[in-house]
């Protein structure tokens, strides 16, 4: 089978709260004409990710057509989750005609893209891009850099620090495994600063790579989908920090949920969290809470501090309103201490 006979398929990678959903909704709700169906992984117990898709109502990519995996690391279990939910949509009976894979933003992309020359998929299937996305206002503020003036001067004083930072070495890894990269939040960005983020990336990759700015995670799905890149048959020009590693785990991060009362007052729900996420150094913060007397569910999303909400959809018939919060941080969370701060027990 020749790879224009294969379904191409779109990775979606970036950190945690880039705008990887909002992006592939946008492109969910553009789409041309195609026949789209998405695989969402979350890094934890609760895909908040896939509820929001499903939500949508897009005629484009129906519910059935949306599968969540929310059992961990999607590129680490391959074998048992991934492989079988691509035969799946390749079953329907209207098959996709392009398949989107948004992975959770703790996910490494290159040992996904190595999954699709498994034999189960390897003549069905091509990556015809990785999309890295990139929240460029926590880029520019050094949220994923390390001081090498600040590191050295340690270094003399102790020798045996370890100054390793897993978060820069996973945003360096979306970033060395991108076929195009979209600076999401441009909008948040003076000119200076995004020039000197754009230089940056840049700098960080081998090679020539795109890169495009958007606001609100918004871009014309043509600038996304039919990059023909065929990534699995290029790996050599993706370098990986643990590419000498047979397999990787996530030890170095902790994710739990936290179950929502209804609140009266949605600003104070949000004070709660946004103080939370100070006081504990919190990466990332995602879910819904029911709001007293209003019909529509409240969406909360945070990368650290800067959080927002809106009502997303109403309430379904018969769905539980029961609120839930996904935290997710460095290994070492309070897990206690952010329980009460947040929800006031």
């Amino acid at each position: 089978m020749t790879d224009i006979a294969k379904v191409p398929c779109t990775i979606i990678t970036g950190f945690l709260g880039a705008g990887k959903t909002t992006l592939v909704r946008h492109v969910l709700q553009n789409a041309g004409g195609r026949r789209l169906a998405v695989i969402v992984n979350e890094f934890g117990d609760v895909g908040i990710d896939g509820e929001i898709l499903k939500g949508c109502g897009i005629e484009s990519c129906k519910e059935e057509s949306i599968v969540e995996l929310s059992n961990g690391c999607i590129c680490c279990t391959v074998a048992d989750d991934f492989v079988p939910a691509l035969e799946g949509l390749l079953a329907l009976a209207e098959p996709p005609e392009h398949i989107l894979i948004e992975t959770s933003g703790l996910a490494l992309p290159k040992p996904l893209v190595q999954a699709f020359n498994w034999p189960a998929i390897a003549s069905r299937v091509t990556v015809d891009g990785v999309v890295t996305v990139v929240d460029g206002a926590a880029v520019a503020a050094g949220r994923f850099a390390d001081d090498p003036e600040a590191l050295k001067a340690q270094q003399q004083e102790d020798a045996s620090l370890d100054h390793d930072n897993p978060l820069e070495e996973v945003y360096e890894d979306q970033l060395l495994c991108a076929d195009l990269i979209v600076l999401n939040k441009a909008d948040l960005l003076n000119d200076d600063d995004r020039q000197r983020v754009i230089g940056e990336i840049n700098a960080a990759i081998p090679r020539a790579v795109k890169v495009v700015t958007a606001e609100g995670a918004k871009l014309d799905a043509d600038v996304l989908l039919g990059i023909k890149a065929a990534a699995e048959n290029d790996l050599a020009a993706r370098p990986s920090h643990h590419d000498a590693e047979e397999e990787h785990d996530h030890d170095d991060f902790d994710t739990f949920i936290i179950d929502l009362p209804t609140v009266n007052d949605p600003a104070d729900i949000v004070a709660r969290i946004k103080q939370a996420t100070a006081d504990h150094d919190i990466l990332r913060t995602k879910g819904f809470v029911e709001v007293t007397g209003k019909p529509m569910r409240l969406l909360i999303q945070g990368v650290g501090q800067r959080l927002q909400q809106q009502f997303d959809r109403p309430w379904k018939p018969g769905e539980s309103r029961q609120g839930r919060l996904v935290v997710i941080g460095q290994h070492g969370l309070d897990q206690d201490a952010i329980v009460r701060a947040v929800t006031g027990a």
